[in-house]
């Protein structure tokens, strides 16, 4: 579930769990004044494991491919 983060002009800034298909909260649940609803930057992406590179889950023929056509202009450089 998500954490939403509200401020209350009398508690401050406060987090809350909800679904998302809950309405926002309208009342600080300590002191029951009304409260708005903070935009926050959340959360940055965590990547775990491989496969978040493109060549990463390449097959062996995109590989071979790749491999010969980068390979030419090598090859003809190295002759000079």
């Amino acid at each position: 579930m998500p954490t939403y983060e509200y401020h209350c002009p009398n508690c401050g800034r406060f987090e809350h769990f909800q679904r998302i298909t809950e309405p926002a909260l309208a009342s600080c649940p300590d002191c029951s004044s009304p409260v708005r609803r903070v935009v926050t930057g959340g959360l940055g992406v965590i990547y775990r494991g491989s496969g978040y590179y493109t060549t990463d889950n390449r097959s062996a023929e995109y590989k071979q491919k790749a491999k010969e056509e980068t390979g030419a202009p090598k090859e003809a450089a190295a002759g000079k």
